[in-house]
């Protein structure tokens, strides 16, 4: 434990970043802190899901900081395609070691493809929570919802506060 609040407030001390391309994504830049990732080009939710709105299309997921606080992931209930999803209400969940806890759509829409990969192996979740953890893609219905949400400084700030208040 005092490894780890060592390593934190160095790394917090520091300001560390990690780079996103051992994520194999393209975001410009991601924000590391206390051993949790937060990209750039995300948006993100207080209740800690995250959004990747590409085209048409949006990817919705856990943040890093979310699973980490989870703890190992072993199962996940997600929807079925072509349902919908609003934001704000849930559309699945996650059981971990720790708990079972709700997720979340960030933004309203249809579903059009589901990660059918975490039935078998959960865990993608903890080991890739932006890349191969993803739980469901929508069409959404209103994409200006995404501007209520939360950028990757912003919910960065979150976390930290909401840490620090625990």
């Amino acid at each position: 434990m005092a490894l780890r609040m060592w390593a934190s407030s160095t790394a917090n001390a520091l300001k560390l970043s990690s780079s996103a391309s051992r994520l194999h994504l393209s975001p410009p830049f991601s924000i590391s802190r206390c051993f949790s990732s937060v990209l750039d080009g995300l948006k993100y939710t207080s209740s800690h899901e995250w959004v990747k709105h590409e085209g048409s299309v949006a990817t919705i997921g856990i943040s890093d900081h979310a699973q980490d606080h989870l703890g190992e992931v072993v199962f996940v209930e997600l929807p079925e395609p072509g349902g919908s999803v609003t934001k704000g209400n849930g559309f699945g969940a996650v059981e971990s070691v720790k708990a079972t806890s709700d997720v979340n759509s960030p933004i309203s829409g249809e579903i059009v493809e589901v990660n059918d990969k975490l039935t078998g192996k959960p865990g993608l979740i903890n080991s890739s929570p932006y890349e191969d953890g993803w739980m469901i893609k929508i069409k959404p219905s209103d994409p200006s919802e995404l501007e209520s949400l939360l950028g990757a400084k912003e919910y960065t700030k979150f976390c930290e506060e909401e840490d620090a208040a625990h």
